[in-house]
């Protein structure tokens, strides 16, 4: 059974003119398409805004309607007198645009404070179909050593307060200020699962079920695994390759499941510190071994992984569009790392956000 596939990316609204965020999305919204409007919507703040794909089989057609929704929001902003950066932070300080005029964000803002300074952080989410809740949960399991490695893939923010962080997600950083972000647990039953989430409630940690904001959950809309890893993706090239190995993740695991082999008890700890050392180096350092928790050359480790469920990619037909896109990313590098070049060229962040603004035109 092949597995559905859907995404979420959150992006930046910029002035047109200036390097700086716009608290433009009202005015973004008004103008996108009446046809892409239903995939279209506000984020926690006003300089946001976000996409979702309609869930489906096929990676091409995923493609094409992220590259419709992102060409779709590009030109509203055009018209509304903005832009849109793909890109995990504002990299520069500014005024900061309010939250969206939604009860739930000023009840947030009123529980917990400037958590999140600047302009916002903007993500990308996958969403992978199971089975059912009790399945999901095993995944989860199976999914905990895996994650930091995709993670480092989407770093996408180096610069903040117009210098460069040290980070290769300096996104990440800021968004582990949240109580409820981090790595999975390792979960006895979805039963487990339910109680920890109420329990998270109760304590105050979260408004709701929607503010668990684990790597990898269950998602509260969609019978799906919902991996919520790291900064949204510079490209579309980028996102369809995060999205075909989190499909074949997913899949590989759930054929660890049939076959009865266990999910490995890795310390929470360590699990955290894959997590940071991934926010950190990307993929032009070292990452966490998902074996055995050490550290290894980056590019090595993301090479196993795409070994390791070549078999799923290939039973999907995403093998040969896989492996031209990791070739395109070896070969560029993150975000992070073409960011940190074009930086490096021309000393201007105003150029690197010029890099990151999305084309009103469908990308082929």
């Amino acid at each position: 059974m092949r597995l559905t596939v859907g995404v979420e990316e959150e992006f930046l609204l910029l002035d047109a003119e200036k390097s700086q965020a716009a608290p433009a999305v009202d005015a973004v919204l008004a103008e996108v398409p009446d046809d892409l409007r239903g995939q279209v919507a506000r984020e926690y703040l006003t300089s946001q805004i976000e996409i979702n794909s309609p869930p489906g089989l096929d990676l091409r057609a995923l493609r094409h309607s992220l590259g419709l929704l992102r060409a779709g929001i590009a030109g509203a902003a055009e018209r509304a007198g903005a832009r849109v950066a793909a890109i995990g932070c504002c990299p520069v300080t500014g005024p900061e645009p309010p939250v969206v005029d939604e009860p739930r964000f000023h009840r947030m803002v009123e529980r917990f404070g400037a958590l999140s300074p600047g302009p916002g952080l903007n993500g990308v989410h996958v969403h992978i179909g199971v089975p059912d809740p009790d399945i999901g949960v095993r995944v989860l399991n199976h999914l905990r050593p895996w994650l930091p490695l995709l993670h480092a893939a989407t770093t996408n923010s180096p610069f903040a307060e117009g210098r460069d962080s040290g980070y290769a997600s300096w996104r990440s950083v800021m968004w582990e200020r949240w109580p409820s972000v981090g790595p999975t647990p390792y979960l006895e039953s979805h039963e487990h699962y339910e109680d920890l989430v109420a329990r998270l409630v109760s304590s105050g940690a979260m408004l709701d079920e929607a503010m668990l904001y684990w790597y990898a959950r269950l998602s509260a809309r969609y019978p799906t695994i919902e991996l919520r890893l790291g900064d949204v993706c510079p490209t579309l090239d980028d996102t369809i390759l995060v999205a075909a190995l989190a499909r074949g993740l997913v899949g590989t695991v759930l054929a660890d499941i049939e076959a009865g082999r266990p999910a490995p008890r890795i310390d929470h700890q360590l699990l955290a510190a894959a997590h940071w050392r991934a926010a950190h180096d990307g993929l032009a350092g070292r990452l966490v071994d998902p074996a055995d928790q050490r550290s290894r050359p980056a590019w090595h480790l993301f090479q196993r992984l795409f070994d390791t469920v070549r078999p799923e990619l290939e039973r999907n037909g995403d093998l040969e569009l896989t492996t031209l896109l990791m070739g395109r990313l070896r070969a560029r590098g993150t975000g992070a790392s073409r960011q940190r070049a074009v930086y490096a060229r021309t000393g201007d962040i105003g150029a690197v956000l010029d890099l990151l603004t999305l084309p009103a035109s469908p990308v082929a």
